[in-house]
C-alpha cells in the first residue's frame, strides 16, 4: 500500500516546517519530510538556493537546473510513497520567474496514482515580518524597516506562492499552532472529502 503524501505550500516563515515537524511527531507510522530545507543542505552550493529560488526571476542562471531539482525530489517523494512510507514535504512553489517553467504541473503529473493532499499555508504578511525580525539577527533572513515595511522579495512570495490557489485544505498559522494544524490536516485525511488537488493541477 503507497504511503500517504502531505506537500505544505507556503511562502518562508510561514509555518510550514513547523507543521511537518509537527505531523512527523504526532501521526501514526514513518513519516519522513523531503521538504525544501533539507533538499537545500544536500544542493551543491554553487545551486543554491535552487528550489527556494525566490520570485522575480533574480537568476536566470539558475532557472535551468530547478526544474530538474524538483524533478529529483518529487521522484524521491513517489519512491518513498510506493515503499509504503509516509512523506511530508514543505515547499514554496511559484511560476514567478524570468520566464514560466510550469513546475508544479510537472511536479504533479510526477505524483499521479498516488494518495496526495495538497495544504495551503497561509500567514498574513504582518506576522511574517514578525518573525522574520525575530530570527534575522544572524543575517539569513530579509528583514523590514520603518522606510521599508515589506520588502519586495518578501512582498512578491505572498503574491506568488499560492497562485493558482488549487489546494485541498489550507491552514493559517496566524490562528493555530503547528500541533492544531497538524491535527486540522489529520482530520480532513480521516474525514475526507478525498482530495483531489494534485489530479487537477497535473
Amino acid at each position: 500500500m503507497a504511503g500517504q503524501i502531505i506537500i505544505l505550500n507556503g511562502a518562508p516563515r510561514s509555518g510550514k516546517s513547523s507543521i511537518a515537524l509537527a505531523i512527523q511527531e504526532t501521526f501514526e507510522g514513518i513519516w519522513i519530510n523531503l521538504g525544501v530545507d533539507a533538499y537545500a543542505r544536500a544542493t551543491p552550493p554553487r545551486l543554491r538556493p535552487g528550489i527556494g529560488l525566490r520570485p522575480g526571476g533574480e537568476r536566470p542562471d539558475l532557472e535551468t537546473v530547478v526544474p530538474n531539482l524538483y524533478a529529483g525530489l518529487y521522484e524521491s517523494i513517489a519512491a518513498h510513497s510506493r515503499l509504503g512510507l509516509n512523506v511530508v514535504t514543505d515547499v514554496g512553489h511559484h511560476d514567478n520567474h524570468s520566464r514560466p517553467l510550469g513546475i508544479l504541473h510537472e511536479c504533479a503529473r510526477r505524483l499521479a496514482g498516488l494518495p496526495v493532499l495538497f495544504v495551503g499555508v497561509r500567514c498574513p504578511v504582518e506576522v511574517i515580518m514578525q518573525r522574520r525580525a525575530a530570527s534575522g539577527a544572524d543575517g539569513a533572513h530579509v528583514t523590514g524597516s520603518v522606510d521599508d515595511p515589506v520588502p519586495l522579495p518578501v512582498g512578491l512570495w505572498q503574491e506568488e506562492v499560492h497562485r493558482p490557489g488549487v489546494y485541498d485544505f489550507e491552514v493559517d498559522t496566524s490562528r493555530q499552532d503547528p500541533a492544531e494544524c497538524a491535527r486540522a490536516i489529520r482530520q480532513r485525511l480521516d474525514y475526507g472529502p478525498e482530495p483531489l488537488a494534485f489530479r487537477k493541477l497535473a
